[in-house]
């Protein structure tokens, strides 16, 4: 993981601009997601990436490891609550002949270590529909469990989905070492 660049940002653009990348990502809220000219995606950088308060989100870009590191996909956190030590946490990864292949599980726990370690959070949340299976299953693997479902709760390609609710806890999160 490393803090977004502009050229990050501005490499969303394709993921954000193919169907089947954004439907996964944003789900029923793929209108306000894709279709989005690159001006806009440069001029959101500095609002949405530069002047962000990192006390509340943080968002950072997804790179493989080795000589040939590239950015393939994006992470962060929001909803920080500094009071009851808990946030919501989302991921990305854009570059679809890497899909099903760990590197999303592999940024979420680094995240999740990250939260739990250094900002002494006690709970990170997430969501997502209930076609995402991959993403489900990326998230069972680093220990979140399903707390709720919202029945037929957001509408996709004609379809309803329900929302699924998973939570993690500091003490069910399992460190590499």
């Amino acid at each position: 993981m490393r803090p977004v660049s502009l050229e990050d940002h501005k490499r969303s653009y394709h993921w954000r601009n193919d169907e089947e990348t954004a439907r996964l990502e944003a789900g029923s809220g793929m209108y306000r997601y894709s279709h989005t000219p690159l001006e806009q995606i440069e001029a959101s950088y500095e609002k949405d990436i530069r002047t962000i308060d990192k006390r509340e989100v943080g968002e950072f870009s997804i790179y493989t490891l080795g000589e040939e590191s590239r950015h393939i996909g994006s992470i962060g956190y929001r909803n920080l609550d500094i009071v009851s030590r808990r946030c919501v946490v989302g991921l990305g990864i854009g570059e679809k002949e890497l899909w099903g292949k760990g590197y999303g599980t592999d940024a979420l726990k680094a995240l999740i270590n990250y939260l739990f370690k250094t900002m002494n959070l006690r709970r990170i949340q997430l969501d997502t529909w209930s076609g995402n299976t991959r993403a489900v299953r990326s998230y069972e693997k680093c220990g979140f469990t399903i707390e709720g479902r919202l029945r037929e709760d957001t509408f996709i390609d004609g379809k309803y989905y329900d929302t699924i609710v998973m939570g993690l806890l500091r003490e069910e999160f399992q460190y590499e070492s």
